[in-house]
């Protein structure tokens, strides 16, 4: 892996993974909810919600982590098997994991070599949509901001048919309570066509409710390590 850093050219391109959205617009709520100051006040319950999670996560052994990422491993490469037919040829958008995120590396590096193409999303422009750049396992990764792992810029820009959100929290109502910058809900709202949407995350994230506002997205599909927690209606 390369200790490079990615460069900024002073105009707000950057390179970073969305699951840091939140240091990046830290102050961020939707602008378009009905009432700024009840959107103000979900802001402040999701960030502190976020936090109380984030510690959560962060303090489960490494055991209990590895075996919540297998688990969550078996249940989504079964999901790709019955509803995708394995998904050859098609552009799945994974995630780097950081934070105690679940780790889904095997089966990426698993999908890639049965034929899908593996792509991971990148903030490379501040409040604009997220962009989503290819990865193989051959890849050398460069550092973006923060020192975390990203594709190089010379990675081809992709489109994603199956999109797999990190969660923070999520609903049973097929709701993500993701990390603060609204890049990932920006993103979708911009896809054509939208990608079928998978959150992953862990089964202590659940909650009762987001507060959903306008920009909020229900996603298609939450899995946990307990299996698939909530599920859209397809027609």
């Amino acid at each position: 892996m390369s200790d490079d850093s990615s460069d900024s050219d002073g105009q707000g391109r950057f390179a970073s993974p969305p699951c840091y959205a939140g240091e990046i617009a830290p102050d961020y709520f939707d602008p378009l909810a009905v009432d700024p100051v009840q959107a103000r006040d979900v802001a402040r319950w999701r960030k502190a919600e976020r936090i109380r999670l984030r510690a959560e996560r962060m303090e489960l052994s490494v055991a209990s982590r590895k075996a919540a990422g297998e688990a969550l491993t078996g249940h989504l490469r079964q999901v790709i098997k019955n509803r995708f037919d394995g998904a050859p040829g098609t552009v799945l958008s994974a995630y780097w994991p950081i934070k105690g995120e679940p780790d889904l590396r095997a089966l990426m590096g698993e999908l890639h070599a049965a034929g899908a193409a593996i792509a991971l999303p990148l903030v490379e422009t501040r409040f604009a949509p997220l962009i989503f750049r290819r990865w193989t396992p051959e890849t050398r990764m460069v550092r973006g901001d923060w020192n975390i792992p990203v594709p190089p810029s010379d990675s081809p820009v992709m489109t994603p048919a199956i999109a797999l959100a990190p969660l923070v929290g999520w609903t049973q109502d097929g709701f993500r309570l993701g990390y603060g910058g609204g890049y990932f809900d920006r993103t979708l709202a911009a896809l054509k066509p939208k990608p079928f949407v998978i959150g992953i995350g862990f089964e202590a994230g659940r909650l009762t409710t987001i507060y959903p506002q306008p920009h909020d997205i229900r996603l298609d599909m939450i899995l946990t390590e307990a299996g698939v927690r909530a599920q859209r209606d397809i027609a």
